[in-house]
């Protein structure tokens, strides 16, 4: 812990940053905040996963974002790839909300999961907001690492920003709809409160708790609910956009198994229209 805390801190402490008069600076910070932006990204995701029963979990999301516009609306489309290794059977994450006996390592590809928001171009008020269908495919290349359904259903989001920074929540709810009938079908839903305070020089204070609940587990196993927080900063290299975070959580609810608390590391490229 203490050695990926002090690689994060060499990486960021030496780095130039975006000042709030450059182009892109503070509107910079704004847009990396807010999820369905008009900003292409592709941030890199590292989480650590630890204190489960049966082994620990460490996992990458891939999450590009693509937006257009289309006439009065903003297309957004979200990634998440997620690249899996398992050391043991890991409840919990919402990465695989129905996991299957696993007793070895497990290293490979997850479910991929797609989202498209539809978002106002120019929003009527203070509150900026999007939804859309959002789709989980079957791609996991061994089955402790996904459910082996195809799952789908809508997801949701509102934020605002104040001049301090941004405060939000994210919604989604899936339900399999096709696949292999031996495995558990998916009912999950994920809410993810996120809040952002904005620091100088390019550093801001982050929480973004992503809760999730697995329907089909039994009462009283249905949710993984983390707190904790981190900090980010929004810097470049050269001509490069990048955005880091460094968070922990907690996981004060959880099902039997899973992992007591995590430790999370972002890369974001940032590619400013």
């Amino acid at each position: 812990m203490r050695r990926l805390i002090m690689l994060v801190a060499s990486l960021l402490l030496p780095m130039t940053v975006w000042s709030q008069g450059d182009n892109g600076g503070g509107d910079l910070r704004s847009a990396v905040q807010n999820p369905i932006s008009s900003l292409i990204s592709l941030p890199f995701k590292f989480t650590f996963d630890y204190g489960a029963d049966n082994g620990e979990a460490t996992i990458l999301n891939i999450q590009p974002v693509v937006p257009v516009t289309v006439g009065d609306w903003n297309l957004v489309s979200r990634a998440i790839i997620p690249v899996i290794g398992l050391d043991g059977t890991v409840d919990g994450i919402p990465e695989n909300p129905s996991p299957i006996p696993n007793d070895g390592d497990v290293t490979g590809l997850g479910d991929i999961n797609y989202s498209l928001f539809f978002n106002p171009a120019e929003p009527a008020g203070k509150v900026i907001w999007g939804f859309g269908p959002s789709i989980t495919f079957p791609t996991a290349t061994d089955d402790a690492l996904g459910t082996e359904k195809y799952s789908a259903g809508l997801t949701y989001v509102a934020l605002t920003q104040p001049g301090w920074g941004t405060m939000g929540a994210l919604f989604r709810q899936l339900w399999s709809f096709a696949g292999n009938d031996d495995r558990q079908d998916v009912s999950q839903f994920l809410f993810e409160p996120f809040l952002n305070y904005n620091l100088d020089n390019g550093w801001f204070l982050i929480t973004d708790m992503v809760m999730s609940a697995n329907w089909k587990a039994p009462s009283g196993q249905e949710w993984t609910i983390p707190v904790g927080g981190g900090l980010g900063r929004v810097f470049k290299i050269g001509n490069q956009a990048i955005n880091a975070r460094l968070e922990a959580y907690y996981n004060v609810e959880k099902p039997d198994g899973a992992p007591d608390y995590a430790v999370s590391f972002t890369w974001q490229f940032l590619f400013p229209k």
